[in-house]
């Protein structure tokens, strides 16, 4: 078992990454100043963001092209009224989540794979974001539901690859996430560690060398799936983390969400296909929107999915061209879309 990891960082010297964080707009008034957008968009603005707050790290903000309302990376994080309008076929719960939790913060949906929530906190809030109505505070595995969610890993030898998600798993401090690791790392049957984080796209510095170290060290075998769904999230600095990672051995995939407006032309999903791969990312799954209350403006219908998929097909190599599926309550494993 691993020491933590003791740094000797007075309170007030923050690592980069969480300076960074702590500086992301958080008020519709900012990011309208920010982008240079026009005033007549705050009454949306605020009535939206009172249900699911705005949050965009400063990196993020950055690559958002000003006074732009049809910017694809804007188009994700911004609060509009339309998130308010109840739409049949939503719901807060589109997942199944709350019927998978065996155990608080534990979701058991899949044969051989468990999930952590192990936050409810994350660096950016996108608008399509499937847990946006979560209960992490009935669902928070640490503390004194923190042993029974062991005591679920011990008993199921089945399980041998345990998934961190949130929230975002790398909002948690590198000690907090050593000590989550240990625990794990003493059930025996488990072999795969993976953790889901946007944080790498939105913020990269958080992926620094006490992280690198920490997931060298574990005896697990490491995988960390990323969620980018634009080229344009991509840039040289979450190139060279990502470099980091790969030389560490540490296998990096990518997830996306198709979202009208933002990603759904075949133009746009080819180059994110190469601009992932360049960066030492590999294309993973394309999942349809998953039917969340406040999300339905950005669903593409599934028959135009399936149409981009093919277009998709036909310009790339298989191994760039990701999986399209979507998750259905109940199911034991993504479900293809065609």
């Amino acid at each position: 078992m691993r020491n933590m990891i003791h740094g000797k960082q007075e309170v007030l010297q923050l690592p980069s990454w969480k300076i960074e964080i702590s500086h992301s707009i958080r008020s519709p008034i900012d990011l309208v100043n920010a982008l240079s957008l026009p005033l007549s968009l705050l009454p949306s603005i605020e009535a939206a963001h009172k249900e699911f707050p705005i949050r965009v790290p400063p990196g993020y903000l950055a690559k958002i092209e000003k006074n732009n309302i049809h910017d694809p990376l804007l188009m994700q994080v911004l609060a509009i009224d339309e998130e308010l309008k109840p739409t049949e076929g939503y719901d807060e719960d589109p997942v199944g989540d709350q019927a998978a939790e065996k155990t608080p913060g534990l979701l058991h949906k899949y044969y051989g794979r468990a999930l952590l929530t192990v936050t409810g906190a994350c660096g950016i809030h996108c608008r399509y974001c499937f847990r946006r109505h979560f209960d992490y505070a009935a669902s928070n595995p640490a503390k004194s539901h923190w042993q029974k969610n062991i005591q679920y890993l011990n008993d199921d030898p089945s399980i041998f690859e345990i998934i961190l998600s949130g929230g975002d798993p790398l909002s948690l401090d590198n000690n907090k996430l050593a000590k989550i690791i240990n625990d794990l790392e003493t059930i025996p049957h488990l072999k795969i560690l993976r953790i889901h984080s946007r944080q790498p796209i939105v913020a990269p510095s958080r992926i620094d060398q006490e992280l690198i170290q920490l997931l060298t060290d574990t005896r697990f075998k490491c995988v960390l799936v990323l969620h980018c769904n634009h080229p344009a999230e991509i840039d040289e600095l979450t190139e060279n983390y990502v470099k980091q990672l790969k030389l560490a051995n540490i296998d990096v995939l990518n997830q996306s969400v198709l979202l009208k407006g933002i990603n759904n032309t075949v133009e746009t999903l080819e180059a994110l296909s190469h601009t992932l791969f360049m960066a030492g990312i590999q294309p993973y799954y394309l999942h349809t929107l998953d039917k969340v209350s406040g999300a339905a403006h950005f669903d593409v219908p599934e028959s135009e999915a399936i149409t981009l998929h093919e277009k998709l097909q036909k310009r790339l190599p298989g191994y760039l061209t990701p999986r399209l599926v979507r998750e259905i309550e109940g199911k034991p494993y993504k479900t293809s879309v065609r």
